[in-house]
């Protein structure tokens, strides 16, 4: 698994840092979560392919998350996608992108498939994955996602060539968690194979201070969260304007058992000194890092 940060900026992009984009990759898929301004330029810079994406999560539509959509239907458009691009979203989510594909005049067009998410849910659920949607609260609706990687049975190599068991049909009924009868003994799936746990990694964007928070982000190996604001100088900025803090974002992951922080969403008034950001987060949880464009994490 594979996360490149492609955009790191809150509403209005910097010289250094794109508005709000990131892409997982995980196997076949290449999942683009947010679709800021000039998020087709960041895939060309990072030589990645937008022909390889497999589906898009909207957090919510607010233009510096969406208004790299259009640019990017139309170049896949262009350069034939032969795939059914799957679009997730808020409520609302149907008619905006409805809207958007009667705004602009397209020679081309793909074919997509518009899931609009109401509640908080399992919205994919797929042989080594799934995928969960949280509501957020941002004065319009908003969501969180978290992907979690399925927990793996592996078999346990030294306890299979002690015992003489060779590779066949009674090494698969092991894996899929079943005992076997071999050699006039019962051998029982906890003694021959170990369970290799799934990474989960959570997306928190744009929101208030909430509960759902907690839900999305318990027990990530990564959580990358929006921290637009310091608590020290710009909270009250910030519950106006619907957003964290990086206190905040730092105590949902320590509370949250999280294993590794990424800061995004930085608001332009720390460009210059970005690390007032993490210091303030550092506070309360070490394993804290501040997103840059460009960032690739690997799991």
């Amino acid at each position: 698994m594979e996360i490149i940060i492609l955009g790191t900026s809150e509403a209005t992009p910097t010289a250094k840092r794109s508005q709000l984009a990131m892409l997982l990759k995980y196997k076949n898929e290449n999942i683009l979560i947010d679709c800021g301004e000039g998020t087709q330029r960041q895939f060309k810079i990072a030589k990645l392919n937008p022909l390889k994406i497999t589906r898009i999560f909207i957090s919510h539509w607010h233009g510096d998350h969406v208004l790299g959509l259009p640019g990017l239907l139309q170049t896949l458009a262009l350069n034939n996608y032969s795939k059914v691009l799957k679009i997730y979203g808020p409520k609302g989510t149907k008619r905006f992108v409805k809207l958007l594909l009667r705004t602009f005049i397209f020679r081309e067009r793909i074919k997509t498939e518009i899931h609009e998410i109401i509640k908080d849910s399992k919205i994919i659920d797929e042989k080594d994955f799934y995928i969960e949607a949280y509501k957020m609260q941002h004065f319009t609706p908003c969501l969180a996602y978290r992907f979690v990687e399925k927990d793996i049975r592996k078999i346990d190599i030294n306890f299979i060539k002690k015992i003489g068991l060779k590779p066949g049909p009674l090494l698969g009924k092991l894996q899929q968690g079943k005992s076997i009868m071999f050699k006039g003994k019962k051998i029982k799936a906890k003694q021959a194979t170990k369970i290799k746990k799934g990474k989960k990694v959570a997306f928190i964007i744009d929101t208030l201070f909430n509960k759902n928070c907690f839900k999305v982000a318990k027990d990530a190996d990564l959580l990358i969260s929006e921290s637009t604001f310091l608590e020290s100088e710009h909270g009250d900025k910030a519950k106006e304007r619907g957003h964290l803090t990086a206190k905040q974002a730092a105590t949902i992951a320590k509370k949250s058992t999280v294993k590794k922080l990424i800061l995004t969403h930085l608001s332009q008034r720390y460009s210059k000194n970005p690390k007032v950001i993490l210091e303030e987060a550092k506070k309360i949880f070490k394993h804290a890092e501040i997103a840059e464009d460009f960032m690739e994490i690997k799991l």
